[in-house]
C-alpha cells in the first residue's frame, strides 16, 4: 500500500521506544515503549536506512482523526492507513525489508525538502495530529511477520477481517487525557495457565464485563476518593444500588429501620417484597431518635436505611447520633446522601457505614444517564458485590465514562446549585403566595441544626407549597418558563414537578396524605441556570395565580 506524501510523517520519531505489555494482561506494565528520541540521541525524522521492517499500531480513533488532516494537507489521504514506516530501533538491526525501505523511499520522494525547525514551528509536533489536537504517541510496535502469523491459522478473508490486528495483541493507549472507554463483554487469556493463576490469584486481569471493567474502576475509584471510602459499587441505576444492597445486608427473617419521608420506589420495595423474605420494617420519623432507640431495643436490627436530606421534604437525620446508637447494637447503618452529594456531607466520617447515591442525579449532574453507587468498607462492598454479580444490573461502559465526564464539573454545579436554591429559598420563603418551604439552609427548616452541623451547603433542591389547591399549584407549575416539569434533579436544567401528579397519582388523595404528599407541594430543582433569570421567572409564574 502507498504511503502518503503528507508531510507529518516526516516526524515520527525513529528511536528507542518502550511497547507496552498486551490489554489481556489486567496491568499496565511498561516494558519497551514510549517515543524517547531526546533520550537516546536519534534523529526524528525518517532517513531511509537502518529500518526494521516493523509497523506502526495506532490508538482506535487515529485512522478517522489523521483521515481529516490527510484531506485537508495531502494529496494522499491513505496517510490514515500507514502500514509501514522507517524505524531505527537498533543501529545494529541490519537492513531494512524491502517492503519498509520502498514505503520509506517513496514517502522521502514525496516530500519536499523542509527545514525541520521551521515543521515543528508549525505545531507539527512528532507523533501529534495538531490539527485536531489529537496526541497519538501512546502507540506499540508489531513485527510485520505478524501478518504470516495470522495467515498461518486464518485462511479467508472474513476470518482476518475478524481477527486482524486484534487477536495477537493490539495497541493500548493509557496517554489519553480522557479515560477510554473499554466496550467489551468478555477478557481473554493468553494461555490456559494464566486463566489458572487469575483464578488462582496469582494473576491480575478482568474477566467477565458483568464483573469489572476498566473504564468503570476509574468511576469506582474515583467515588471512593471523594467519599474517603475503602471501596465503591456502581451499579446500573440507584434503585439497583438500593435493591442489591437491601438483599444482600439484611437476612431472611430479618428486621429493617427506615424513615417516613423517603423515595416512593424503596418504600414500595420495602413494604411489597422485602416481607416476602420474612424481612420486618419498623418506619419512624427522621427526627424521632426515640422511635430509633425503641425499634433497636425490640428488635434484631439488621440495618438502618435512611435518605438525608429526605425526599421530598428535605428531612434530615443525625447522622452520628443515629449511628452511634445503631452500633451499640450491632446494626448497620446506611445513608442515601443524593440530595446531599458527597461534596456537602461525608456521611462516612461522620459514623454511617455505608452512603449510597443515585449517581444519576447530581453526580452525573447532565440528566444524560442512569447509575447508582454504594461506598464503604471493602468488607461491606465485597458482600454487596457478590450478590451484584449474581443479579446483574451492571453499569455499561459509555455510562460509566459520562458519569466520570459529570464529574469533573461536580463542585462547580454543586456550588452554583447550592446558592441558587438558598437564595431562592429565602425569597419564597417570603412570599405571599407561598404558604412553606422546605429546605434545611433556613433557620425555620425543623433539623437546620442538624444540617448545619454535619453539611458544609444545604443542596440545590427546594421543596414548597403554593398557596392553593390541586389546580392552583397546576398553574403556576405551566407557568414556569425555563425548568422542565419532568421526574428526576440534579442536573444542569433546572426541572421541577408536582409530587401529587408525579409519583403519587395513581393513589386518592386520602391516600397521599397518609404519606405526607399534599396537592399544593412542589419541588424544585435548581439547575445551572442564572439565578436572576430562574428568580424573574418564578416570581412571574407565582404571579398567574391566586391565593386561596
Amino acid at each position: 500500500m502507498a504511503v502518503s506524501s503528507c508531510p507529518c510523517l516526516k516526524l515520527f520519531v525513529a528511536s528507542s521506544f518502550e511497547c507496552r505489555s498486551d490489554s489481556s494482561s489486567g496491568t499496565d506494565q511498561p516494558s519497551q515503549g514510549r517515543f524517547n528520541s531526546a533520550r537516546h540521541g536519534t534523529t526524528p525524522f525518517l532517513s531511509g536506512t537502518g529500518m526494521s521492517s516493523l509497523i506502526l499500531k495506532f490508538p482506535p480513533n487515529f485512522v478517522r482523526q489523521l483521515s481529516t488532516k490527510a484531506r485537508r494537507n495531502c494529496s494522499n489521504i491513505g496517510v490514515a492507513q500507514i502500514v509501514a514506516a522507517s524505524w531505527s530501533n537498533n543501529s545494529a538491526s541490519g537492513a531494512p525489508s524491502a517492503a519498509a525501505a520502498a514505503a520509506a523511499a517513496a514517502a522521502a520522494s514525496a516530500i519536499p525538502a523542509a527545514d525541520p525547525a521551521a515543521v515543528l514551528a508549525g505545531n507539527e509536533v512528532a507523533g501529534t495530529d495538531s490539527s485536531d489536537n489529537k496526541n497519538v504517541s501512546g502507540v506499540q510496535l508489531e513485527d510485520l511477520s505478524s501478518d504470516l502469523k495470522y495467515k498461518s491459522f486464518l485462511s479467508s478473508d472474513g476470518s482476518i477481517a475478524v481477527h486482524a490486528g486484534e487477536r495477537l495483541g493490539r495497541g493500548i493507549v493509557t496517554d489519553a487525557i480522557t479515560t477510554p472507554v473499554v466496550n467489551t463483554s468478555a477478557y481473554f487469556f493468553k494461555k490456559t495457565q494464566e486463566l489458572i493463576d487469575f483464578k488462582e490469584k496469582r494473576h491480575a486481569s478482568y474477566e467477565y464485563g458483568r464483573y469489572g471493567n476498566p473504564t468503570t474502576q476509574v468511576l469506582e475509584d474515583k467515588i471512593s476518593e471523594l467519599e474517603g471510602a475503602e471501596s465503591t459499587l456502581i451499579l446500573a441505576s440507584g434503585m439497583c444500588a438500593s435493591t442489591v444492597l437491601l438483599l444482600a445486608l439484611v437476612p431472611a427473617g430479618g428486621h429493617l429501620v427506615t424513615t417516613t419521608d423517603c423515595y416512593r420506589k424503596t418504600r414500595i420495595f420495602m413494604e411489597t417484597f422485602l416481607p416476602k423474605m420474612g424481612i420486618t420494617v419498623t418506619v419512624i420519623d427522621p427526627a424521632d431518635v426515640k422511635a430509633l432507640e425503641s425499634a433497636l431495643e425490640i428488635n434484631k436490627v439488621s440495618l438502618f436505611f435512611t435518605e438525608s436530606p429526605t425526599n421530598p421534604y428535605m428531612r434530615c437525620v443525625d447522622i452520628e447520633l443515629v449511628s452511634e446508637l445503631c452500633h451499640r447494637k450491632g446494626a448497620l447503618v446506611c445513608i442515601d446522601g443524593t440530595f446531599a452529594t458527597p461534596l456537602n456531607q461525608k456521611a462516612l466520617a461522620l459514623g454511617a457505614d455505608l452512603i449510597l447515591h443515585s449517581a444519576t442525579k447530581f453526580i452525573g449532574g447532565h440528566n444524560d444517564v442512569l447509575g447508582g453507587c454504594i461506598s464503604g468498607s471493602t468488607k461491606l462492598i465485597s458482600e454487596i458485590r457478590n450478590l451484584h454479580h449474581v443479579l446483574g444490573g451492571t453499569l455499561n461502559p459509555n455510562a460509566a465514562y459520562l458519569i466520570i465526564r459529570g464529574m469533573k464539573t461536580l463542585h462547580l454545579r454543586v456550588q452554583q446549585q447550592n446558592s441558587t436554591a438558598l437564595r431562592m429559598a429565602k425569597i419564597l420563603e417570603e412570599h405571599p403566595k407561598v404558604r412553606c418551604v422546605y429546605y434545611p439552609g433556613l433557620p425555620s427548616h425543623r433539623e437546620h441544626h442538624i444540617a448545619k452541623k454535619q453539611m458544609t451547603g444545604f443542596g440545590g433542591v427546594v421543596s414548597f407549597e403554593v398557596d392553593g389547591d390541586l389546580f392552583t399549584t397546576i398553574k403556576f407549575v405551566d407557568a414556569l418558563k425555563i425548568p422542565y416539569i419532568a421526574p428526576s434533579f440534579g442536573g444542569c436544567e433546572s426541572i421541577v414537578d408536582q409530587p401529587a401528579i408525579m409519583s403519587y397519582w395513581d393513589l386518592s388523595r386520602s391516600e397521599r396524605e397518609k404519606y405526607g404528599i399534599k396537592d399544593n407541594l412542589v419541588r424544585f430543582s435548581f439547575g445551572v441556570e442564572d439565578f436572576e433569570d430562574l428568580k424573574a421567572d418564578i416570581l412571574q409564574a407565582l404571579e398567574t395565580i391566586e391565593s386561596a
